[in-house]
């Protein structure tokens, strides 16, 4: 999906969109230990190779927050009202909690979108970050991934 119809402030381009149940920064430091990066431009064009070929990720993390209505402190408070008493539930209406997601965008040496429908690419980029996705889903110490990734190269 392109990534400005996910959320308004990202980039107009496709990317790869996942949700991130960890906590803040994970992602962050998953990339930063995995590709050695020694806390240098984490976020942005970060280098990997797909048979023989360099193309670079950047990541952004946002939240989409989610909001419910809730109807019984709703019509508690409007039958008080009714009876003029003062409500219980002001301001307890709804509720707010947000989910964070990664999106993932990769370009190639001449800045194509390479997640774009059509690249020649895509499918094997897909599932390098799919693959990626998983590694960090289920790793807790990311210096396993680091050194996964050093026994495969």
């Amino acid at each position: 999906m392109i990534a400005k119809k996910f959320k308004r402030k990202l980039p107009k381009r496709y990317a790869f969109i996942f949700e991130d149940p960890k906590n803040a920064n994970e992602f962050y430091n998953y990339i930063n230990t995995k590709y050695e990066l020694n806390y240098q431009d984490v976020e942005y064009n970060v280098p990997f190779i797909i048979n023989n070929r360099e193309y670079f990720f950047s990541f952004h993390e946002t939240e989409i927050p989610n909001k419910t209505l809730n109807l019984v402190p709703i019509a508690v408070d409007l039958t008080l009202k009714a009876k003029d008493w003062d409500p219980l539930f002001d301001g307890m209406y709804e509720t707010r909690k947000g989910n964070w997601y990664l999106v993932l965008t990769v370009s190639d040496d001449d800045f194509n979108d390479c997640l774009k429908p059509g690249h020649a690419s895509r499918d094997n980029i897909i599932q390098y970050l799919r693959d990626m996705q998983t590694e960090y889903l289920t790793t807790s110490n990311y210096l396993e991934a680091l050194l996964r990734k050093e026994f495969l190269d």
